[in-house]
């Protein structure tokens, strides 16, 4: 999966000096009783790949990476991890953690058969997750 070119710039500032440490990133505020949650599929559902996957989100917006809007951010679907990437710094690109930093709220995965899990992380215009963190339960699927 290609990193997008503002995340690139993000990993050479912070490794440049530019950026400031992890520990010193402004954590964007999220309002109380904020949540992310998947719409589709249910826990427990079997499906058949490709598999839609659909994102909810109460008491936020949804904004694109980039945009400083109060109250909103982007969605991050987090594939077959069992620990959370650090919400110190800008979540990473990979194929365990997809960034849908144009503002999208579903997505069509290709996933073999077997178990797999989907969980949600709402990021800020920098990828960062917001302070507190906005994050759905886990779910498991079972493809076939």
């Amino acid at each position: 999966m290609k990193t997008n070119i503002y995340f690139r710039f993000l990993i050479v500032a912070f490794f440049s000096g530019i950026l400031a440490p992890a520990q010193e990133l402004p954590k964007t505020p999220s309002p109380e009783g904020a949540e992310v949650y998947i719409i589709s599929p249910k826990d427990g559902e079997t499906v058949s790949s490709p598999v839609t996957v659909l994102f909810g989100l109460k008491g936020m917006g949804v904004a694109p990476a980039g945009i400083d809007v109060p109250n909103t951010g982007h969605h991050h679907l987090i594939v077959n991890l069992k620990t959370l990437p650090s919400f110190d710094v800008p979540l990473p690109t990979s194929d365990n953690v997809i960034h849908f930093g144009k503002g999208q709220t579903e997505t069509e995965l290709e996933l073999p058969s077997g178990k797999h899990t989907l969980q949600l992380i709402l990021g800020d215009k920098i990828h960062l997750p917001h302070d507190p963190p906005v994050v759905s339960k886990r779910i498991t699927i079972s493809v076939e």
